[in-house]
């Protein structure tokens, strides 16, 4: 059962991490930001392999946060396709500056590499082609 978001306090920055702070909600929010991944199915899928339970949990707090959606998937009435919000495609340039820090300091998988050479080039217009892709599967 998830919890309801209980704030520790006025700190946008500490606000914000009460919805998207832990690690697996940032790593929903990059699967379908970048990786185009929109089902349960493709989440349990990627790399870092989320439990189940914590990621039906994570799914349902992104909802009720108003960062994600979901509705029923064009192809199985058993599944649901997930989109991001207005509010989750806001993260958009906060995602993108994450990606190139870590790509700094860190050894980066390739499809990263990638995301970070089109940000070095032009961040702006990257933010851009991927919001307007984003916002195309919300309708």
């Amino acid at each position: 059962m998830t919890k309801r978001l209980r704030k520790r306090s006025d700190c946008p920055i500490s606000r914000s991490l009460d919805i998207w702070g832990d690690k697996w909600s940032l790593l929903i929010i990059r699967n379908i930001m970048f990786r185009d991944m929109h089902t349960y199915g493709e989440f349990l899928q990627a790399s870092e392999r989320i439990a189940t339970n914590i990621l039906a949990d994570r799914l349902i707090s992104l909802e009720h946060a108003g960062l994600i959606s979901k509705k029923e998937h064009s192809e199985s009435r058993a599944k649901f396709f997930y989109t991001l919000t207005q509010k989750g495609i806001e993260l958009l340039p906060v995602m993108v500056e994450i990606t190139l820090w870590g790509n700094k300091y860190f050894e980066v998988m390739p499809e990263a590499k990638e995301l970070v050479k089109l940000a070095k080039r032009d961040k702006a217009e990257l933010i851009h082609s991927i919001s307007v892709r984003l916002q195309k599967l919300r309708s």
